[in-house]
């Protein structure tokens, strides 16, 4: 084959072209994506890189996004890299602490599942958690793929840096990466060194944290990397005190609710909870243990053990428009919050070159998650006058959930500068769940009567997928360069034994709520068995990538690209199929580098034709039980332009700044769901009640958001620095659902800032923070299914101080 030359990294020369200027001012609107800081999690040399000369320059960074070690500036595709160190200078300990570093990305964390969800470009799913459904953001760490957000993500920790690929990545990154993927990596462990570092801090809301990590060669050819990571803080939300109602009013409450006068009995206050943990408390530990081992020189393996553990509480439902006399973080619960969850992870990583032209590396995983949870649904809606009213008790317990998985893929490349640079490889992974979660629901109190309660059980759920795949880049001159890929996956998905129970409003048997000592399989406790969701689901598809870049020049590269996303379909409740969605994105692209590199302009202007959106949601249907209903949308339209820049302000400033232009329209769907006041369904007949939102904005996709962060290093007399920094977010209003129904609904636009002092002196430092200043109240979700509008909300103002030392 030719081989072909390379331009060098980091060489510059000068722009002559009067035209050529012109085109890349034009085309600074439409391009592509910025970053901090990645490496190639294969390369040992990537984790140890050289000590750096302060040129003036941005530091080159390096991703992995096309599964190879590529210059960020050199590689066509819309991704933003976050380094370890902007990971620590924002605080960064979940991906709902990344989302604001990266342009067009949204999260959430739905307190009944307490799981995170995520939103890219304006796609995604509120109620893609759990047993209910796939993301359409993928999450991988160390390139393995984790099925389930409440798992292998939940706390970032000894992390090297985080890649956000925006637009569909099916064709090397696989099964639900429908329009991006996020891939973590972790510090590896390095040969022939004993380092490591400590830290710890504190905060208001009686926060602790303590983080480390040591490296230990055990050989010439062998290392070991131990990391831990411990952090907790109390709930933000206060427990009000039940008000007190005169008996007299009570009883008379109770008559008229149509209560038997002989089963009268008070409201006990001691059912509202009064002490204890607090929702929104975090209590979360994490240890990881990696082992490296070259086993010679041209094969090496990379191999990780995480344990997760979990007990804080779940995110609230809080009241927009709060009780006379009450905080906004307070509410008046019935139901005591907790979250156990534990989670074992094993990656691996075998990487063989066979020659200087070839490379055979073998991605393995298994994941282990088990968990259970209680939430206060109802949020305290309305102070009950009776036992039995108004308003209701509804509590949604996970009385047990286990999920395993494991995935395998297998990858061959071409390795050095050739005239075609060619990958293929083969992947399997399989995902089996299991669950239980109830729905209690009284009237008034835990001491009142029925209203509705039921208790679903999927004792068997199976995905198994299966994927073969392939893409080529023909260089067809050192400036053209013509890419071309394609992913063949089939999927398998089977649902056996899986029921829900309902109360049956059998007179003969107590009312009491249900409550995990319940079996409601036993129809002596006054339960009846639903429809069967029992069923099989079996499809095939294939994707792919068709993609043309222009280097114009050292500095400055252009691309033009059309590529697949797909979601697979399935089994939902009642053993009703659904059916895949499918994603096409249209992307125009640019990556340049002025000021003799001290300034980046990276940029994507893309049009995505989103088919068969799968909208999941609670319903009842209309023989009066309930379930989740999963409809295909005919489709949406999203367009979009990202950009992102980097600058060096003098010598010792640093500016960052991430924009996103999103407009989206919903195709065709009518949609229900119990989460919301809805009138009565005249349309699809199956449910009660729904609402026809063609046409309406996505939610979680604002029509413009920007992320500008400046930090300035103040180098003192001693050696040691300080460095301030500030962190400003805007937000355009956004809708928080697909039914835009009014004012609650909705986030309206809100500016908001976190800032932080850093002090620095050989290898010790000190760095303090206040995170959401202007103690912004910023919706996340809501609903008024209860009757007046509930939110869940992104934390009110932090403070903390952390310190650490290297060694």
């Amino acid at each position: 084959m030719t081989m072909m030359t390379p331009y060098l990294a980091g060489v510059r020369t000068p722009s002559s072209a009067p035209i050529r200027l012109a085109i890349l001012t034009l085309l600074a609107s439409i391009g592509a994506a910025q970053a901090q800081s990645a490496s190639d999690p294969a390369s040992p040399a990537a984790a140890t890189p050289p000590a750096a000369v302060d040129n003036g320059r941005i530091a080159e960074v390096v991703v992995t996004a096309t599964k190879r070690s590529t210059s960020l500036q050199r590689t066509p595709i819309a991704v933003t890299a976050l380094s370890a160190a902007t990971l620590a200078d924002n605080h960064v300990q979940t991906m709902l602490d990344v989302v604001a570093l990266v342009p067009g990305f949204q999260a959430t964390a739905q307190g009944d599942h307490g799981v995170t969800t995520m939103t890219l470009r304006g796609i995604g799913n509120d109620s893609a958690k759990t047993e209910y459904a796939d993301p359409e953001v993928a999450s991988f760490v160390d390139n393995v793929y984790s099925p389930r957000a409440e798992g292998a993500t939940a706390l970032l920790f000894d992390v090297e840096g985080i890649e956000v690929l925006r637009g569909p990545q099916g064709t090397l990154w696989g099964r639900n990466s429908t329009v991006g993927a996020v891939n973590i990596q972790t510090v590896k462990p390095e040969l022939n060194s004993r380092s490591g570092y400590l830290e710890g801090g504190i905060g208001d809301y009686n926060r602790l944290g303590a983080r480390g990590a040591v490296n230990v060669p055990l050989s010439e050819t062998a290392a070991l990397r131990f990391a831990v990571v411990h952090e907790r803080h109390d709930g933000y939300v206060d427990y009000q005190k039940f008000p007190g109602v005169p008996a007299d009013q009570q009883r008379a409450a109770y008559l008229a609710s149509g209560g038997d006068p002989a089963a009268f009995r008070l409201i006990n206050p001691n059912n509202f909870v009064s002490g204890g943990d607090k929702y929104s408390a975090q209590d979360q530990s994490a240890a990881r243990l990696s082992l490296l081992w070259q086993i010679t020189p041209t094969l090496r393996w990379n191999v990780a053990y995480e344990k997760f553990i979990d007990r804080g509480t779940p995110s609230a439902n809080l009241m927009q428009t709060p009780r006379p006399g009450q905080k906004h973080y307070s509410t008046l619960s019935d139901s005591a919050p907790w979250i156990n969850r534990d989670s074992h992870n094993v990656r691996s990583r075998l990487s063989w070159d066979i020659s200087p032209d070839m490379a055979l590396q073998y991605v393995a995983g298994w994941s282990k998650y088990s968990g259970d949870m209680r939430f206060d649904q109802d949020g305290g809606t309305l102070v009950p006058t009776s036992i039995n009213s108004p308003g209701i008790f509804q509590e949604h317990t996970t009385v047990d959930s286990n999920y395993k998985s494991h995935s395998h893929e297998l990858l061959l490349q071409s390795v050095g500068v050739r005239t075609v640079d060619w990958q293929v490889g083969a992947y399997y992974g399989n995902e089996k769940n299991d669950i239980r979660f109830d729905i209690a629901g009284m009237k008034g109190t835990e001491d009142g009567s029925v209203n509705w309660q039921g208790s679903f059980i999927q004792p068997d759920q199976t995905v198994d997928t299966s994927a073969v795949f392939g893409q080529a880049t023909w260089n067809i001159t050192d400036q053209w360069h013509l890419t071309g890929g394609v992913r063949y996956t089939h999927d398998k998905r089977v649902h056996i034994g899986g029921r829900g129970y309902t109360w049956a409003y059998d007179a003969s048997v107590p009312q009491l709520p249900l409550n995990p000592n319940i079996d409601p399989r036993d129809p002596a406790n006054g339960y009846q068995e639903g429809v069967p969701n029992d069923g099989r689901y079996s499809d095939n598809k294939a994707t792919g990538l068709v993609r043309l870049n222009y280097d114009i020049d050292r500095n400055n590269m252009v691309y033009a690209s059309v590529s697949t996303g797909y979601k697979s379909g399935g089994v939902q409740d009642r053993g009703l199929p659904y059916q895949p969605e499918t994603l096409t994105n249209y992307e125009l692209g640019s990556k340049s580098t002025f000021l003799d590199g001290a300034l980046r302009i990276n940029n994507a202007l893309f049009f995505m034709d989103f088919k068969d959106f799968q909208f999941n949601s609670p319903v009842s249907f209309s023989d009066g039980s309930r379930g989740l209903a999963i409809e295909n949308a005919d489709g949406a339209e999203v367009y979009g332009l990202e950009t992102e820049i980097a600058a060096r302000i003098a010598k010792d400033g640093r500016l960052t700044i991430a924009l996103a232009v999103l407009d989206t329209k919903l195709g065709r769907l009518v949609a229900g769901s119990n989460d919301y006041a809805l009138p009565p369904c005249t349309v699809d007949t199956r449910i009660a009640t729904c609402l026809d939102v063609t046409g309406n904005k996505l939610p979680h996709a604002p029509k413009f958001s920007t992320t500008v962060q400046y930090q300035h290093t103040f180098r003192l007399g001693d050696g040691s620095t300080v460095v301030p920094r500030i962190t400003a977010r805007y937000e355009d209003d956004v809708n928080l659902s697909v039914f835009d129904l009014g004012p609650e609904d909705r986030q309206k636009a809100y500016a908001s800032a976190d800032i932080g002092l850093r002090y620095s002196k050989d290898k010790w430092w000190v760095d303090a923070f206040v995170r959401n200043v202007s103690d912004k109240k910023i919706k996340t979700s809501a609903f008024n299914g209860f009757g007046p509008w509930l939110a869940q909300y992104k934390p009110p103002r932090t403070v903390g101080i952390n310190t650490g030392f290297d060694f």
